[in-house]
């Protein structure tokens, strides 16, 4: 049943399987995208410079997840939904999370440095902003555009990795002459099908008072802002891919978005397909990066 369904449950029981489930890994690439996005519109051509984002993102990630798992442990207990996470199960110690948070903190740090210094000093404040996420639902009803943000932001940080390789470290101009509107975009779709997924904690967060969309306003309006906000996001990521990189670019994000909007429409049909749902959007950032490759490249 769809209100049960978490991703990020424990399957099996193996070392590396339940680390890879905790931060979960295969989730990286659905955030690689992203970052290749923003090289690209820099126009990186160093391999060595796309190999240390790659490294950046994932020491980002992962910590961010694993800081997640951690901060959320006593109401990932709480929700049925959620316990059988690696942590909650205790199939995973507290110090064992830990100890994977500062692994790949320091592999963050570390490429961040390799790649200029305006990485280096960009990279504390999308820390912050990666391992404040799970205390957005404490205190407001839109922990998802915080969430968007983060992804947003690794658009940004490709950006960053890629103008530096080219010669340019100036952080005012690197902040200025970003692709805000593909980054923006980023964190509206991101946003948006976040908001679907909050639907199936609907219950359990109005009991917990934990700030949601669908919690605070009800699912059915939630989901129209959702669709609202994909919306908006395809318009802007259409036009940035086009500003920044070209037709083709352009082309392959407003199908992108297409699929997101597809997406939200099916969890206003029917909130058992909000799996399916989720799943479409993990294609969303490939589809989108096929047309920056093929600009790059013709």
């Amino acid at each position: 049943m769809a209100m049960r369904w978490d991703p990020g449950a424990a399957r099996r029981v193996g070392r590396l399987c339940l680390y890879a489930r905790l931060v979960r890994i295969e989730h990286t690439l659905f955030s690689l995208p992203f970052a290749l996005i923003g090289l690209l519109v820099a126009r990186a051509v160093n391999p060595w410079v796309y190999i240390l984002a790659f490294l950046s993102l994932l020491g980002l990630r992962a910590s961010a997840m694993a800081f997640n798992n951690l901060a959320d442990v006593d109401i990932d207990a709480a929700n049925p939904r959620t316990s059988g996470r690696p942590l909650v199960q205790g199939l995973l110690s507290e110090k064992e999370v830990l100890l994977l948070i500062l692994v790949f903190t320091a592999l963050y740090y570390a490429s961040a440095y390799a790649i200029c210094t305006a990485a280096l000093i960009y990279a504390a404040p999308l820390y912050i902003l990666a391992l404040s996420y799970p205390y957005a639902k404490r205190v407001h009803p839109l922990p998802h555009l915080h969430l968007g943000f983060v992804l947003g932001m690794v658009v940004f940080g490709g950006w960053v990795a890629g103008a530096c390789s080219r010669g340019c470290a100036d952080t005012l101009l690197l902040l200025l002459h970003a692709p805000w509107p593909i980054i923006l975009g980023v964190a509206l779709w991101v946003a948006g099908f976040d908001i679907v997924y909050a639907v199936m904690d609907y219950d359990f967060d109005r009991r917990a008072g934990l700030g949601s969309l669908p919690a605070w306003i009800g699912v059915k309006p939630a989901l129209y802002v959702a669709l609202v906000f994909e919306i908006a996001s395809t318009i802007l990521w259409g036009i940035g891919g086009l500003l920044y990189m070209g037709y083709y670019a352009a082309i392959s994000s407003l199908a992108a978005g297409l699929v997101a909007i597809y997406s939200v429409t099916l969890a206003l049909r029917d909130e058992r397909l909000i799996p399916k749902a989720f799943n479409l959007n993990l294609s969303v950032g490939f589809i989108a990066l096929t047309g920056f490759i093929l600009n790059a490249v013709v």
